[in-house]
């Protein structure tokens, strides 16, 4: 489909030049879910033009309150087969390649290869571990975002990069999310964050959130910039 003036309102903020090389631009996005949702709808509307989205689980009743390609139409449905076709509704000449699997220290680098940028948007960290480690080996940078409660943060970690580590010491298998919930406005800002600095990265952008962590309080209203050593 032809729709000339699909990308009129990103001009300014990007050049025609820019766009054109989104357009040509692979994203690897990992988790479907609270910030997978947004992230990916926002980089098939800016015009990315092949999305990976991976995600083995299925939309359920807890999922509404935050994740914004839950619907209660599409309960009980694979998140990555939505998304995929959710961004075919808004930008058909994006590329959807929907994993209906969840990422594994096995599958990591197959999943993550031939690709400019990796989101992760995963809610436990031992995948998150074994996306940085897939990361590294590949040579792709890696946009992190997590939320809890009315708390998110987001940096962006190029190959070489402080790895996950200085964030969390060493990988756990409970996350805070699951203890303090997850409410859908942290959701947004942190996804939102995300899906800039992965543009940023595709388009070589300065003021990249690199080599520290950027963290944001929702419910004081504080954003604290953390030098990561």
């Amino acid at each position: 489909m032809n729709l000339e003036h699909r990308y009129d309102r990103n001009m300014q903020a990007l050049s025609s030049e820019e766009c054109a090389t989104l357009a040509k631009k692979r994203v690897a996005i990992v988790g479907c879910g609270g910030l997978g949702g947004l992230a990916i709808e926002a980089l098939a509307r800016i015009g990315v033009g092949f999305l990976r989205v991976i995600d083995g689980d299925v939309f359920e009743e807890s999922n509404l309150n935050r994740q914004l390609l839950s619907t209660e139409a599409v309960l009980g449905r694979e998140k990555a087969l939505v998304a995929a076709e959710r961004v075919q509704a808004i930008n058909s000449d994006v590329i959807a390649d929907a994993c209906v699997t969840y990422l594994t220290e096995a599958n990591a680098i197959e999943l993550l290869s031939e690709v400019d940028c990796v989101i992760d948007c995963l809610d436990n960290l031992e995948a998150r571990f074994w996306t940085a480690h897939a990361c590294q080996k590949l040579g792709v940078p890696i946009v992190y975002g997590a939320i809890a409660g009315w708390f998110g943060q987001a940096c962006t970690v190029y190959p070489g990069d402080v790895s996950f580590a200085t964030i969390y010491g060493e990988p756990q298998r409970e996350s805070q999310h699951k203890l303090l919930g997850n409410l859908p406005f942290t959701a947004y800002v942190i996804s939102s964050i995300q899906a800039a600095e992965c543009v940023k990265v595709l388009l070589d952008r300065p003021g990249i959130i690199r080599n520290r962590l950027l963290m944001v309080d929702l419910l004081d209203g504080s954003v604290d910039d953390v030098e990561l050593r």
